[in-house]
């Protein structure tokens, strides 16, 4: 499995990382692998709601925006996206 975190401000990638795991993609431990990657790009976390679930299961992706985070992001957006 392998997610590719995109930091993005003005439609432009700033930073960006590519998380890897050898298990296969389970969606019940989703907020363990946006940990990983929050804390590996020294970003807060963002609150995770069913719908970001959803939208990453359905399309392949998901965007957090500023609202989803407690602490200041800093970014326009946090977009995580399913490498297959």
């Amino acid at each position: 499995m392998r997610i590719w975190a995109k930091l993005m401000t003005d439609g432009k990638i700033c930073e960006q990382y590519v998380y890897e795991n050898a298990e296969r993609l389970s969606y019940s431990r989703f907020f363990d692998y946006l940990t990983d990657i929050c804390q590996t790009m020294d970003i807060p976390t963002p609150v995770l709601t069913k719908t970001h679930i959803f939208n990453f299961a359905k399309f392949n992706h998901v965007k957090f925006i500023p609202r989803d985070f407690v602490e200041s992001l800093g970014y326009d957006c946090l977009f995580l996206e399913n490498l297959i």
